[in-house]
């Protein structure tokens, strides 16, 4: 089986192609297109988040007792990014595709530096601690419900 950092890099990647297709179809002003790719971005978020905060962390923070550390800081970058989920759902709503572009630049900084952070910090930190239990987190990990 793969590695943890593998697989929920391989996510990562994902959902930021998710995401380009909102923004492509936001630009073409093709609005019902953007709605789909929008909710079908937003729904890999929420299964990327679910798999994270419900199986992965959890299990870091029992294996090193850290609760404090990083899996703290991701799930409140977690937060942050589902506000500005919210925020592109209204501009969408509003067909306001200056808007949306507006946030979708905020929204890919943030996950450009979040997923930074998990890739080359918390990922590698998960496969190291939790080796014995990786294939049985995989397996938790993509039974997660979004």
């Amino acid at each position: 089986m793969t590695s943890i950092s593998r697989f929920l890099s391989s996510d990562h990647a994902h959902c930021d192609d998710r995401f380009a297709e909102s923004e492509n179809a936001v630009a073409a002003k093709d609005w019902a297109r953007a709605q789909s790719a929008l909710q079908h971005f937003l729904d890999g978020m929420k299964h990327h988040f679910a798999m994270e905060e419900d199986v992965l962390f959890p299990a870091f923070e029992a294996h090193t007792g850290m609760s404090g550390g990083p899996t703290q800081v991701m799930r409140g970058e977690h937060r942050q990014m589902n506000e500005v989920f919210a925020a592109l759902r209204d501009a969408l709503a509003r067909q306001d595709g200056n808007g949306y572009l507006g946030l979708s630049e905020t929204l890919l900084m943030l996950m450009r530096q979040h997923n930074m952070k998990e890739e080359n910090m918390l990922y590698p930190m998960a496969d190291q601690a939790l080796a014995d239990e990786r294939d049985a987190l995989l397996a938790r990990m993509e039974a997660t419900a979004p």
